[in-house]
């Protein structure tokens, strides 16, 4: 499956925002420094994110971008459908008709979609934050 940059991007964006306190305003360059995305790239990205309801925005000195729904409710796939278009299946190649693999490959498919379909932002920021408290180093003596 091949993922735009600006796909990638929006994912980290929508990653950042799922892991801040909900209904707290995160500054773009924040969210730009964290994740390394270029800061115009992202205001980009963020205001496309914004017209179809993902991410809302304040005004002003206390604002900047959140989500516009919990992050439970917004799946890996719909951000990627939203940035990249509609998935179509990347695994085949470009041979046509009835091969030995053809059904192998229509499995491969389903089960990324399916994955991708499934994963909320919410598991991730769980997921993540439980992996990095696991390596916290302990410097005491």
């Amino acid at each position: 499956m091949n993922i735009s940059v600006k796909g990638e991007y929006a994912l980290k964006a929508i990653f950042d925002l799922a892991c801040q306190n909900p209904g707290q305003p995160v500054k773009i360059a924040a969210i730009s420094k964290r994740q390394r995305i270029p800061q115009k790239f992202l205001e980009s990205i963020l205001a496309g994110l914004k017209q179809d309801g993902f991410v809302e925005s304040r005004r002003g000195a206390e604002g900047g971008y959140m989500l516009a729904r919990p992050a439970e409710a917004i799946t890996v796939g719909q951000v990627l459908e939203f940035v990249d278009g509609p998935r179509a299946s990347k695994t085949r190649g470009t041979r046509r008709g009835e091969t030995p693999f053809t059904e192998m490959w229509r499995k491969v498919d389903q089960a990324v979609s399916s994955t991708l379909d499934h994963t909320t932002f919410a598991e991730l920021a769980r997921a993540w934050a439980e992996r990095q408290s696991r390596y916290i180093p302990n410097w005491e003596i």
